[in-house]
């Protein structure tokens, strides 16, 4: 009988290799088709790389994209494994505590105040962080029960979400490049909002991964947890706020990218047969590789016109959704 850190690992490498061949794919073909060899070349640094305008498109348009997707991709696909851990609902995504109403209301009053700011990821940052921030607050207590953070966080996202009706109403000509970044937008990806982003990402999934083990205590009572010398409390706003700074981070620098979080930790554990958050390592890099080929399709299926990426994972993801909630309902 294999040992759980073998099963672990074997499946790891399946999701690594997935995510190497869709990092392929996406180099090589789009509205521009860039030689295979060439572009590997020039990755590697060898002689007889790409040059001019091909090496431009590599370098500055597409290696940038696709990096920032699959960092967006293993965000929202960890912190959603957690939060339906957390919260013991397998329907719970990463903005189930009001991130995306705040981030969402964030960014808009950066468009309204400043159209065209480099101030938007912050903003959107900084307005995901508060909106969750507020629903810790508002539940009464910062160590609240789980059914308690999730109504506090349905009120703030609500509260958030007419605030943003709001402003909206108020600057109608801010519109479009609101609409633009609520649908996701990894058009804007570059070297600059791929560092500060990574840092933060690439933290907060190291974290997650850190408290895997005891995270399936949290899918007990907190009575058994406790048995098991786990504090739930305390781990609960631990992985919370590790899943939380990787969405909002996820969110500001590629707007709101739905049903990520909810369409990959069930894949991976219907997959495996798993149900288990020592897999966290795997369903991230699951989500890097499906929201590279997400954007794959988004910006191929009408080349050289793109699709919103948020249209694409919603088209694959709002199907899915209704499947787990029929097998939920025939299960339960």
């Amino acid at each position: 009988m294999k040992s759980p850190q073998v099963w672990h690992w074997r499946y790891a490498a399946f999701a690594s290799l997935t995510l190497f061949l869709a990092c392929l794919v996406a180099i090589s073909f789009g509205p521009i088709h860039l030689p295979f060899f060439g572009a590997m070349k020039t990755l590697l640094g060898l002689p007889g790389g790409l040059a001019g305008q091909e090496r431009t498109v590599l370098l500055d348009l597409r290696l940038p994209r696709i990096l920032l997707a699959a960092l967006v991709g293993a965000a929202l696909s960890s912190s959603g494994a957690v939060y339906q851990s957390v919260f013991r609902n397998p329907l719970a995504d990463p903005y189930l505590l009001g991130a995306a109403s705040g981030a969402g209301l964030g960014a808009t009053l950066a468009l309204t105040l400043h159209p065209n700011t480099a101030l938007t990821p912050l903003f959107a940052f900084i307005g995901g962080v508060v909106a969750v921030l507020a629903s810790f607050f508002i539940s009464g207590k910062f160590f609240a029960e789980p059914a308690t953070l999730l109504l506090s966080g349905i009120a703030i996202g609500s509260f958030f979400t007419a605030i943003q009706t709001y402003v909206l109403q108020r600057h109608s000509a801010s519109l479009r490049p609101v609409y633009s970044w609520i649908l996701g937008e990894l058009t804007v990806a570059n070297w600059e909002i791929l560092r500060w982003s990574s840092f933060y990402i690439l933290l907060a999934i190291a974290i997650l991964i850190f408290v895997s083990r005891k995270l399936d205590g949290l899918m007990l009572s907190d009575e058994e947890a406790f048995s098991l010398g786990i504090n739930p409390a305390r781990l609960r706003i631990i992985a919370i706020g590790a899943a939380t700074l990787a969405t909002a981070t996820a969110v500001a620098a590629a707007g709101l990218i739905g049903f990520v979080g909810i369409v990959v930790p069930h894949l991976v554990r219907g997959l495996t047969r798993r149900v288990t958050n020592r897999s966290i390592l795997t369903i991230a890099i699951s989500g890097a590789a499906f929201l590279i080929l997400a954007d794959f399709g988004a910006r191929t299926i009408l080349s050289p016109a793109e699709v919103p990426i948020g249209i694409i994972t919603a088209f694959i993801g709002a199907p899915f959704f209704l499947i787990v909630l029929r097998r939920r309902r025939v299960g339960g």
